[in-house]
């Protein structure tokens, strides 16, 4: 699916507004989209929501997104809207002016003013600066050539993509990073991912040394030269070569390497020049005290861009840390920040790394270790006076959450020395301890989710809340939303607070909201709601412009809800449905038009000739579904192959869709000696009748004019088997991998009841199943005996079903290739959509 970042519209002036429409309350300005400058807003509406008045200055022309999460999104693993923390609807909802892509450029402390880069001046009575840092750019010759870009924000990503595309077109493309460290690797297996050859340059003989020991980065450099990297430690940059662009890196040892993008990825700094330039207190970082204020007692600053009692953290727990106590100092509240014993859980280009604490070692430190070089396994912990100081995890990293635990409340560790460096499981539980009970134990100020700052007793406090779904836990307070590291943290949690009752706990309709499908369904209807931002905002969807799963569903719910107002949205749709045809794994198309119950005539049939022939289509075939099914065709040709078969008067078959596919019969009494009923006369009604209803999922007809049922009508979705006193009707079959024989729902006498019962049948399914739900795992759902009670025994349920069902198709029976030949097929210029492909 292919969402349009969003971006909140620049208002005018903020004071102007302020003339008109006055607010009491004091005007807290934030310099800063990013994590730290949204989070502290976040935490500070959680204390006290009608305190400050809320405006947000943010560089990058976007709303609020997980920075750690940019290497998902280069490796293919994520997409943009998949890493935003906070969407539009967010700030809206919180009365949070946006001011997006327009960077404050000057702080005026007298006057109490900010001015953006483009002119805008707006007051302040709080200030709050959460700026970052600023990549370091190695001083060396060719560095500003085009072509060389750090890695901090979507728009490098960006740049990133453009050249492993350009690398694609011109048979494969070279990449520099220039260093070894977390970003620099998560830049390169990114590269690497998209098709790229690539070079990894790392001035110090670790990888990674901030974080692993000599042992460690050993293991990970094998590790990622065997995924097809270049790993070149202890090499010094001499320059950036190329004419115009960027076309190489010298080292000082004379060696060239060729590349056609250069990846900094050496370090960052904290970004302190508009503090600096205001006049505040600047060393490292901006100085604040426990409630992260400046110099300016007005003034205040947080995250990657501050030092807090001569320590600057670039990592986010520190951050989440710095954000709770400003929010208290901001309310009136007096805990402070005390700064942060840290640790770093990471999967770099797939590979668990963790370390803790001191793992440098020095007086009085011992080390315990454990190395399986073979399995790829190194694990050492670092002990002084019986506490444990530190901790270098690689391979193996279960265990790193109660280390960092012992760690931060320096317990003494004497009594489970012997087996400290086997884990939890052996140290506390002679080899036997539960994952549930090592995580209850854990304290509950113990990190879960590291990416979202979520601890232990939050989690714990979101299922006690009657989150009973992993789910549910991450679309309300985040836990394992992000890089998902922690799952099983967070399973496990599930099963301590609610034991059993977690495996009955309501599954959600996706990882962007709490709520059901039968929940949404339900809210739809009550809050008369009419489309699929305002379903999101009304249902406070985490995930801004949803996901893959949610955004076909809630179009189809708001399709079958109203008729006639809502108006279908062709990119919530798989790509079969937005192109009205099937791709094929060659990305060619099949194109099947509809044969009313399998019949068909020589207009039509050389109609599909000529379409064959024109089009240089390489086979044609007869379906399951009695019709004819045209395969090869390019998409750039599906218009004119749509308007050859209209003007033969042929419609789409909607063999792409959900909704329905086919009706088949066999001939029936017509023709057939055995035929007790005109099957294929009432098939054609049939499928006059249902054609171009949308579904929860695909659904299928057949009509047998006898028992021998050579229709195959006890399969379907919806079956009639013709007998001689009339019509027996059944439901809720399926043929594929699991075959599902149908139920008998009713016999008949007349051929009307059988349009009428499956009409009716039809819209029950529509309005009740889940989207992506079959007929028969719906029946198997509700049972047999609920569909008979609603569509047999209550005759007036049955016509008012009826009736709305054909009130919807008075919208629905317009023919989309005709639309389509038309020249309403934009789609067919755009990108693919990640979940392009629906599952069958």
């Amino acid at each position: 699916m292919e969402f349009q970042r969003e971006t909140v519209p620049v208002a005018e002036r903020v004071d102007d507004l302020l003339v008109t429409s006055p607010d009491p309350r004091e005007h807290l300005v934030v310099v800063g989209n990013g994590m730290a400058g949204c989070r502290a807003v976040e935490e500070l509406l959680a204390r006290d929501a009608g305190r400050y008045r809320v405006t947000i200055f943010g560089a990058e022309p976007h709303v609020n997104y997980n920075r750690i999460m940019l290497s998902p999104v280069l490796a293919g693993e994520k997409t943009f809207e998949q890493i935003v923390i906070n969407d539009a609807a967010w700030y809206a909802d919180n009365a949070i002016e946006l001011i997006s892509g327009d960077p404050v450029t000057a702080i005026d402390r007298t006057a109490k003013r900010v001015t953006a880069q483009s002119g805008r001046s707006v007051s302040y009575d709080k200030l709050l600066i959460a700026t970052g840092s600023d990549p370091f750019i190695i001083p060396v010759p060719g560095k500003d050539l085009p072509g060389v870009i750090s890695f901090r924000d979507m728009k490098d990503v960006d740049t990133m993509l453009a050249a492993a595309e350009a690398g694609k077109a011109n048979g494969g493309g070279s990449a520099v990073v220039i260093g070894g460290g977390l970003l620099g690797l998560e830049a390169a297996h990114g590269l690497t991912l998209r098709g790229m050859k690539v070079t990894v340059i790392h001035l110090m003989d670790t990888l990674m040394e901030r974080q692993l020991d000599e042992a460690a980065g050993w293991l990970l450099k094998t590790a990622l030269e065997a995924r097809g990297q270049t790993i070149l430690t202890g090499a010094n940059t001499e320059a950036i070569y190329g004419d115009g662009k960027v076309e190489g890196v010298r080292l000082k040892d004379g060696r060239e390497i060729p590349a056609s993008l250069v990846v900094m990825a050496v370090g960052i700094r904290p970004a302190t020049a508009l503090a600096r330039e205001a006049g505040l207190t600047v060393n490292r970082g901006i100085c604040v005290d426990d409630h992260m204020v400046t110099s300016d007692p007005d003034i205040l600053a947080v995250g990657e861009c501050v030092e807090h009692d001569g320590n600057v953290y670039g990592l986010v727990a520190p951050l989440w840390d710095m954000c709770r106590s400003l929010a208290d100092g901001l309310t009136d509240q007096h805990s402070g920040y005390r700064g942060s014993v840290t640790s770093t859980k990471l999967k770099v280009a797939g590979l668990d790394v963790f370390s803790a604490g001191n793992f440098s070692g020095g007086d009085g430190c011992e080390d315990i270790v454990m190395r399986d070089a073979s399995r790829g396994i190194y694990k050492r912990v670092v002990v002084k006076d019986d506490r444990v100081v530190g901790a270098v995890l690689y391979g193996d990293t279960v265990d790193g959450g109660w280390y960092f635990d012992l760690l931060k409340r320096e317990e003494n560790v004497a009594d489970i020395r012997d087996m400290l460096i086997f884990g939890q499981a052996f140290a506390q539980g002679g080899g036997a301890l539960d994952p549930k009970a090592a995580v209850a134990a854990l304290s509950d100020d113990a990190e879960i989710c590291g990416c979202n700052g979520v601890s232990k007793g939050q989690v714990v406090a979101c299922i006690g809340a009657g989150n009973a779904s992993l789910d549910a836990v991450r679309a309300t307070c985040k836990a394992s939303a992000s890089c998902g590291s922690c799952t099983g943290l967070v399973e496990n949690l599930l099963s301590v607070v609610l034991g059993d009752d977690v495996k009955s706990g309501p599954k959600t309709m996706c990882k962007c909201t709490s709520f059901t499908h039968d929940d949404v369904r339900r809210e739809i209807v009550a809050q008369d709601m009419r489309s699929i931002p305002e379903v999101m905002q009304k249902l406070h969807w985490s995930t801004p412009d949803g996901c893959s799963s949610c955004r076909p569903a809630l179009n189809y719910y708001l399709l079958c809800a109203l008729p006639g107002v809502y108006h279908d949205d062709q990119q919530s749709r798989f790509v079969n449905e937005r192109m009205h045809a099937n791709i094929q794994k060659d990305g060619t198309y099949s194109v099947v038009p509809r044969m009313w119950g399998g019949l068909t005539n020589p207009r039509e049939l050389r109609a599909i000739a000529d379409v064959v022939e024109k089009y240089n289509a390489p086979m044609v075939k007869v379906t399951g579904g009695q019709r004819l099914d045209i395969f090869g065709i390019k998409g750039e040709d599906l218009p004119a192959v749509w308007a050859d078969l209209n003007a033969a008067g042929m419609v789409s078959g909607h063999a792409y869709g959900k909704s329905l596919r086919t009706v088949k019969t066999c001939v029936g009494s017509e023709w057939c000696r055995f035929g007790t009923q005109d099957s294929t006369g009432l098939g054609v009604k049939a499928e006059r009748m249902t054609w171009g209803s949308w579904m929860p999922h695909k659904f299928k007809i057949a009509v047998s004019g006898c028992p021998r049922n050579c229709a195959e009508a006890t399969i379907k979705d919806f079956g009639v088997v013709c007998v001689d006193s009339g019509y027996e009707l059944h439901v809720g079959g399926n043929g594929g991998i699991h075959v599902r024989a149908t139920d008998l729902l009713c016999k008949i006498s007349t051929e009307q009841e059988a349009l009428d019962y499956c009409a009716a049948f039809i819209q029950l399914y529509r309005e009740e199943a889940r989207y992506l739900e079959r007929t028969a795992p719906w029946i198997e759902r509700v049972g047999v005996d609920y569909v008979k009670q609603r569509i047999v025994e209550d005759a007036a349920g049955r016509e008012a079903l009826r009736a709305r069902f054909l009130y919807a198709q008075s919208f629905s029976q317009d023919d989309p290739w005709a639309e389509r030949a038309a020249g309403q097929h934009a789609e067919l210029h755009q990108p693919i959509a990640p979940f392009a492909i629906a599952a069958e």
